[in-house]
């Protein structure tokens, strides 16, 4: 094909031309270009590009955190009841004060759930410390019952429901304690570790209380005191390895 009938090819229907297998017509005349195609960019503010389809790794850790913070609060939630309706008809001392720990034990899971749910780590060092204070109280609790106990002796009734409220008890906590602890590990949370050793340590109040059902059946009451301090010590301790803990991560970061 000769220019001329090239140029006659490109000029019919008001300047319809072809370029590759695209045709179309532009309305006005003289030479023009045609620009490559953009790429499309998703950007959102200065510096700040996101993948679809992908969970932010802040996002996973919170809502894991959240699943064994309210895992943990269901187990002890459903102790605590039973443990209530157990107490009301032994008027244990020693049950009490295993409900009272059980109770407080909850209840740090409020401060906990905040900071994951602000997905912040000042404010998860802050519930750290609110979980070693609500375990040096659960040991005072403990250790003043137990002083109350030597001073005035008191003989609970329904041994044996007793003992079972201590077993449900101990195994509530355990359970809350590895749900926590395990994790706080995972998620290197040393608030939630320090709150699974408040679950570890209110498993060891419960044991008291299957050890104040047994030592009264034997006709052994004081026994029932002496156990209770031994059993604050405990508690003293964990207080302060979980104390360690939460200041030592300070430390690092």
């Amino acid at each position: 094909m000769d220019v001329a009938t090239t140029r006659a090819y490109e000029q019919v229907d008001g300047d319809l031309h072809r370029h590759g297998a695209l045709k179309h017509a532009h309305p006005h005349e003289g030479p023009h270009a045609h620009e490559p195609e953009r790429v499309h960019e998703h950007v959102h503010g200065a510096g700040h590009g996101h993948s679809h389809g992908l969970v932010d790794d802040s996002i996973k850790r919170s809502r894991a955190g959240l699943r064994a913070v309210f895992v943990s609060f269901g187990v002890l939630g459903l102790t605590a009841v039973a443990q209530t309706l157990i107490f009301a008809a032994s008027g244990s001392v020693a049950l009490l004060a295993d409900l009272i720990h059980n109770f407080g034990d909850a209840l740090t899971a409020v401060p906990l759930a905040i900071a994951f749910i602000l997905r912040s780590e000042r404010a998860e060092r802050i519930a750290g410390l609110f979980v070693v204070a609500a375990i040096f109280v659960s040991a005072c609790v403990a250790g003043v019952e137990a002083i109350a106990r030597l001073i005035h002796p008191q003989s609970p009734t329904h041994l044996v429901a007793l003992a079972a409220a201590g077993g449900i008890g101990y195994l509530g906590n355990r359970i809350a304690a590895r749900v926590r602890t395990r994790a706080g590990r995972r998620l290197d949370s040393p608030a939630l570790i320090a709150d699974g050793n408040h679950a570890r340590a209110d498993a060891y109040v419960s044991l008291a209380v299957i050890a104040s059902a047994v030592v009264v059946a034997i006709g052994l009451p004081i026994a029932d005191a002496l156990i209770g301090l031994a059993i604050t010590l405990v508690i003293l301790r964990i207080t302060w390895q979980s104390w360690a803990t939460v200041r030592g991560h300070d430390h690092v970061h």
